[in-house]
């Protein structure tokens, strides 16, 4: 993987990540420490999301190591 490669990837999971935050009201970080913490969605339907949200959240981490 190029250093290209990893800053596009970086550019494309913030953009993951916003839509992800318009549509729960919560930021990425906020929504990762509850995540983290075992809290769960209140409607089964946003697990999925939740669970595709913690995965690019942790993927962004890793790029910008």
């Amino acid at each position: 993987m190029t250093l290209q490669d990893v800053i596009d990837d970086i550019h494309a999971l913030y953009e993951d990540l916003k839509v992800y935050e318009r549509k729960y009201g919560i930021l990425s970080e906020t929504f990762y420490e509850l995540y983290s913490n075992g809290i769960e969605p209140d409607n089964d339907d946003w697990v999925l999301d939740w669970s595709d949200w913690a995965g690019a959240y942790k993927l962004l981490i890793r790029r910008q190591e």
